[in-house]
């Protein structure tokens, strides 16, 4: 009996280990270009139905992408709309494992253990290795499958097994059972797929496995709800559309197998066969769990704006920034809590945008200060210059954290461009706080620009905020249209820092403005000269990274 415990417990971790590492071979791949699906193909909410469906399907856990949905909320990425959408169509996709389970691969699974080893070991190529870890774990995961078929296979003969099985018929005891074993291993299909490995060898009864997998459906809610602990009012609310939908269609699933069960049983054979073969048998529970989905989303699908507004009520209010006190600095979006690693650095973008923002008023701001010669102005300009310091090492940390972490290959080939835009952007900061450094000197000694001066310089930062403005959309939203215009206005800026400082050199000859005013003059024009140069090094460093890709 030790034995075949033994081999049921090494079975399962291999099913565990392959499950795992497939998903996260997929996520580290795959994980940016199935973001920017997600991205791209949730504008409402049956889409996003769809593309929940085939990124389940594709990373085989749906408790990663209710995390992922979770997670996209709580950065802003996506609304609950469309997140239902996603969580609706990951129910329906967590079924292809127990599905493929039901199908019988363990005998082609040394195959994808080879090939997989190979592509790890002997290969460089990053994408390659990565690539291999997928191939290994779908064979560890089948050859998990077989070791517990072949332990289950034994117990079938013990006829103390058979009696307890036999006598186990209490519905709440097996959804109670499905709940708790998937609240432990956090996936319904490792629950779903250990039952079909049972019901192959003849072990259960399909009835009492469809109680067992109603307990499943709740039990798969754990991850995202822990998600959610960490994250905002809607990240919460997120969490509770899955839990909400999942409780709701497991209650109703639940009556009908009371009252209606011998019928549902019969649709169930009707689909997957009605033999007692081991193969049959194994088809039985996975198309149950299929059916079941789809049938819960076809019903609950029309009500989802109900079951969003009743998490509005059970998680009233809304998402706030973090409170700001006086002399004390916070981050809006980055936390020492890592969150989901298929948006980690979604996260750290939209604290740089806030960042790059901060840093480009602060120059206007300097620039204002200069003209108008307001000293309490420069004081405040050197005040925002600390905040900026102090997100620019935050990003940082929090850039060297998630470098550290399993993050999609896709985004890890772009942690040293985002370094690089951290910089540029905190070097904006750095010329706001040396134009207004000249503030006190111009105070001091009774220094002021002509009006001519004064017109060519808000000009000239006219044009290098529209070159700010379309380096951070492109920076942000990846969109290389705003290209040509932003080389264009790079030699426009170039052009005028010649042009302004020639026209300089003749006011200074004609005796139209000070020779001392005109040094701080020619100063400013140098540095919006090199703002410019940042913000072209912004637009254009996720543009050189890809490359690497």
């Amino acid at each position: 009996m030790i034995t075949i415990i033994v081999e049921l417990m090494g079975g399962l971790g291999l099913f565990l280990a392959g499950m795992n590492m497939m998903s996260h071979g997929i996520e580290k791949v795959a994980g940016s270009k199935l973001r920017s699906i997600l991205e791209a193909f949730t504008k409402n909410r049956l889409m996003g139905l769809f593309v929940g469906l085939f990124f389940t399907a594709v990373i085989q856990s749906s408790s990663a992408a209710t995390s992922m949905a979770v997670s996209f909320v709580n950065s802003g990425l996506m609304n609950l709309a469309q997140a239902s959408g996603i969580i609706l169509g990951a129910n329906i996709g967590t079924t292809v494992t127990a599905l493929l389970v039901a199908f019988k691969l363990s005998a082609v699974a040394p195959v994808f253990v080879l090939a997989g080893a190979i592509m790890c070991n002997f290969f460089k190529a990053p994408m390659v290795k990565k690539s291999g870890e997928i191939v290994l774990g779908f064979g560890i995961l089948f050859m998990g499958i077989s070791a517990m078929s072949s332990a289950m296979g034994v117990l079938r003969d013990m006829q103390f097994v058979i009696d307890f099985l036999a006598n186990f018929t209490n519905p709440f005891l097996g959804m109670l059972l499905g709940l708790v074993i998937t609240s432990v291993v956090q996936s319904s299909s490792v629950t779903v797929s250990i039952l079909v490995v049972m019901a192959s060898q003849g072990l259960v009864d399909l009835r009492i496995c469809m109680f067992v997998i109603l307990g499943c459906n709740i039990g798969a809610c754990t991850s995202a709800l822990l998600t959610a602990l960490s994250g905002g009012k809607n990240a919460k609310r997120t969490a509770l559309i899955h839990l909400l939908f999942n409780v709701f269609g497991t209650v109703l699933m639940f009556v009908l197998l009371l009252v209606v069960g011998d019928f549902i049983e019969s649709i169930v054979l009707m689909v997957a066969g009605g033999g007692t073969d081991s193969g049959t048998l194994g088809r039985q529970i996975a198309y149950t769990h299929f059916l079941f989905k789809v049938f819960q989303v076809i019903v609950f699908y029309p009500f989802m704006n109900w079951i969003i507004k009743l998490t509005y009520l059970i998680v009233p209010g809304d998402d706030t920034v973090p409170e700001e006190k006086d002399n004390e600095y916070v981050a809006h979006f980055i936390s020492n809590a890592l969150p989901d690693p298929s948006v980690a650095v979604y996260v750290a973008i939209k604290e740089m945008e806030r960042m790059a923002y901060m840093a480009f008023n602060n120059l206007n701001l300097a620039i204002e200060c200069l003209i108008d010669v307001d000293e309490d102005g420069a004081n405040q300009v050197h005040e925002t210059e600390k905040y900026i310091n102090y997100l620019n090492t935050e990003i940082n940390n929090y850039l060297i954290k998630i470098n550290q972490n399993a993050i999609p290959l896709g985004d890890a080939n772009k942690i040293s461009a985002y370094f690089h835009v951290n910089g540029d952007i905190e070097r904006i900061g750095d010329h706001a706080e040396s134009i207004a450094d000249m503030i006190s000197l111009f105070k001091e000694r009774n220094l002021s620009l002509s009006q001519q001066s004064i017109d060519e310089l808000r000009e000239m930062m006219g044009t290098v905020n529209v070159i700010l403005d379309k380096s951070l959309k492109m920076f942000v939203s990846g969109d290389e249209s705003y290209m040509k215009d932003i080389q264009d206005y790079e030699n426009r800026i170039d052009r005028y820092e010649k042009t302004l400082q020639d026209a300089h050199i003749t006011r200074l000859k004609e005796g139209v403005c000070s020779a001392r005013a005109g040094v701080y003059f020619a100063d400013v024009i140098s540095s919006l000269e090199r703002v410019g140069d940042h913000a072209t090094n912004i637009a254009f460093a996720l543009s050189k990274s890809n490359v690497d890709e």
